[in-house]
């Protein structure tokens, strides 16, 4: 089985049991977004994790030990996506990605926001016009080190 495989077995126990990623993440013990990352194959997680995860989604020992593998992160096509909301993220960065890099560079100096000491959080917002997604991403700052 690869962890393809596994993502889609997740995706369909998920579908069959009726569970949310918000409830799979409470059994997990992890933050929603966390749970979702690494239930799609972008994770790995510890024992107990992947041990809650798999009790709750009627997965194998051999699916549980899989969750437990250090993933290939990164999984998309590296062609512009085509899945609208997924290009909408791909079009956020085409036209504010100079703006993000340069107030951050004036905010903190030469340097990255890390991903991998990093939260991100999705809530959906009420509005009398039109119900809105916050998205929020929280990453350490890296600056570059001079030698």
């Amino acid at each position: 089985m690869t962890r393809q495989d596994l993502t889609e077995r997740i995706i369909e126990a998920k579908r069959e049991k009726g569970l949310s990623f918000k409830t799979l993440a409470e059994r997990v013990g992890r933050s929603e977004v966390w749970t979702t990352a690494a239930l799609l194959g972008q994770m790995g997680m510890g024992e107990a994790e992947a041990a809650a995860a798999a009790q709750a989604l009627g997965l194998d020992a051999r699916a549980q030990a899989l969750l437990c593998e250090c993933p290939t992160k990164g999984s998309l096509n590296p062609l512009v996506p085509v899945d609208p909301l997924l290009y909408r993220f791909y079009e956020i960065l085409q036209v504010y990605g100079t703006t993000i890099k340069a107030l951050i560079h004036e905010k903190c100096g030469d340097g990255i926001m890390s991903a991998i000491d990093f939260e991100m959080a999705i809530e959906r917002v009420a509005d009398p016009k039109g119900d809105r997604i916050k998205v929020t991403m929280n990453g350490k700052f890296l600056p570059y080190r001079v030698w």
